[in-house]
C-alpha cells in the first residue's frame, strides 16, 4: 500500500481497541464499509519477537486496508515486530503512545512514553527503516500533569523528523494514576482545538483526531476543520451499521457495499461456517455483531438469543437465524 493510498483510508479508520479490534471483528466490518482503516489490536513487540505468538498477525486478505499496532519502547524489537508485520502483509504500522493500562506502563511503553519522546523518535527511526510500509504513531495530547499545549509540539516534531508518516491524536491526556483505563476514556477533557491547532502548526504531517467523536457528520466536521482524517472507536464497535453502512458514501464518496444489515449476515455465513469447521467456536464472531441492529425494533431478542446461544458446544448457523426468525417473532423463540 502506497503512503497515497493509505492517507486516503485513513479518512476515516476504526480504532484498535483491545479485545474488540481481533480479525473476526475486522473481518465483520469490512463487510459493512469497504474503504474504512481497520486496525488490529495492539499487539506487543515482546509477545512477536520474544514470544514467538506470530499467530497475533494472522489476519484475512479481505480485512485489507489494515495496520498493525504495535506496543514496546525498545528500539531493535520493534523494528523486527514491524518486520514480520510488513512480511505478513500489513498495510501499515503503528505504534502505540497512547494506552494508559497498568500492564503497559509496566512495560516502559502506551501512554508513558508521552514523558519521553526522544525515544518514541528512536522506536519510530528504526521501524521506518526496516519495513517499506507506512510507520504511523497513536498518541495522547499529554499525560498527568504535563502541559499539553507545551509538550505537543516537540513530540510531533520529534516524531515526524524521525519518520513518522502519519500521526492520530486522542484529544484527551491519560492519567496514569489514578484514573482506570476505562476513566481514561472518558473522564480527561477532550481538546479537539488542541489537535486542529497542531494539524495547522504541522502541514506536512498528516494528522487523524480520536476521541469522542459519536457520528459520520462529526467526523466530515473535524475533517472539514483542518484534519486528514477521524478515527472511531466504541461507536463503531456499540453501532457498527449507524457508522459504517453509510461511511463510504459519506466520508469516501463511493458506494457502500450493503444496502440492509440481512446483507452483512449473508457475507458472514461462509466465514462462520469455515471457522467453526476449523474447530473454532461460534460466539467467537457473533459476539461482534451484537450490535449490528442497535436502535431498531428487535434489537434487544437479537443481543439476547446471540448472547445465550452462540456460546453453547456445537452452535452454528441456526443461531443467527433463530436470531433473526426471533426478532421478527420472538413468541416463537426456543427455550
Amino acid at each position: 500500500m502506497s503512503f497515497n493510498v493509505a492517507t486516503a483510508a485513513a479518512r476515516l479508520s476504526i480504532a484498535p481497541m483491545m479485545d474488540w479490534t481481533d480479525r473476526h471483528c475486522r473481518y465483520f466490518h469490512r463487510q459493512i464499509s469497504r474503504q474504512a482503516l481497520l486496525y488490529t489490536e495492539m499487539v506487543t513487540a515482546p509477545a512477536l519477537v520474544r514470544g514467538g505468538a506470530v499467530h497475533l498477525l494472522d489476519y484475512s486478505v479481505e480485512e485489507h486496508p489494515v495496520a498493525l499496532q504495535l506496543g514496546g519502547s525498545d528500539p531493535k524489537e520493534l523494528a523486527h515486530a514491524a518486520r514480520l508485520g510488513a512480511d505478513a502483509g500489513y498495510d501499515e504500522i503503528n505504534l502505540n503512545v497512547g494506552c494508559p493500562s497498568d500492564r503497559v506502563q509496566s512495560g516502559t511503553f502506551g501512554a508513558v512514553l508521552m514523558k519521553t519522546p526522544g525515544l518514541v523518535a528512536e522506536c519510530v527511526a528504526a521501524m521506518a527503516a526496516a519495513v517499506d510500509v507506512p510507520v504511523t504513531v497513536k498518541c495522547r495530547i499529554g499525560v498527568d500533569d504535563q502541559d499539553a499545549e507545551a509538550i505537543l509540539p516537540d513530540f510531533i516534531e520529534q516524531v515526524h523528523a524521525a519518520g513518522c508518516t502519519y500521526l492520530i491524536v486522542h484529544a484527551r491526556k491519560a492519567w496514569l494514576q489514578g484514573l482506570s483505563p476505562k476513566e481514561n476514556r472518558d473522564i480527561p477533557p477532550l481538546d479537539y482545538d488542541l489537535v486542529l491547532r497542531m494539524a495547522a502548526a504541522f502541514p506536512d504531517l498528516p494528522m487523524s483526531i480520536n476521541g469522542g467523536i459519536e457520528t459520520l457528520e462529526q467526523a466530515n466536521a473535524l475533517i472539514a476543520g483542518g484534519l486528514n482524517g477521524a478515527m472511531i472507536g466504541r461507536a463503531a464497535y456499540h453501532r457498527p451499521w449507524d457508522i459504517l453502512a453509510e461511511a463510504d458514501r459519506v466520508i469516501f464518496e463511493a458506494a457502500s457495499p450493503v444496502s440492509a444489515r440481512e446483507e452483512v449476515i449473508d457475507a458472514m455465513r461462509p466465514y462462520i461456517s469455515s471457522h467453526i469447521g476449523k474447530g473454532g467456536r461460534l460466539h467467537q464472531i457473533t459476539r461482534h455483531m451484537l450490535g449490528l441492529f442497535a436502535g431498531q425494533p428487535g434489537a434487544r431478542v437479537w443481543r439476547r438469543v446471540l448472547s445465550e446461544k452462540a456460546n453453547r458446544p456445537g452452535a452454528g448457523l441456526e443461531v443467527l437465524d433463530e436470531a433473526l426468525e426471533g426478532m421478527s417473532h420472538p413468541d416463537r423463540l426456543a427455550g
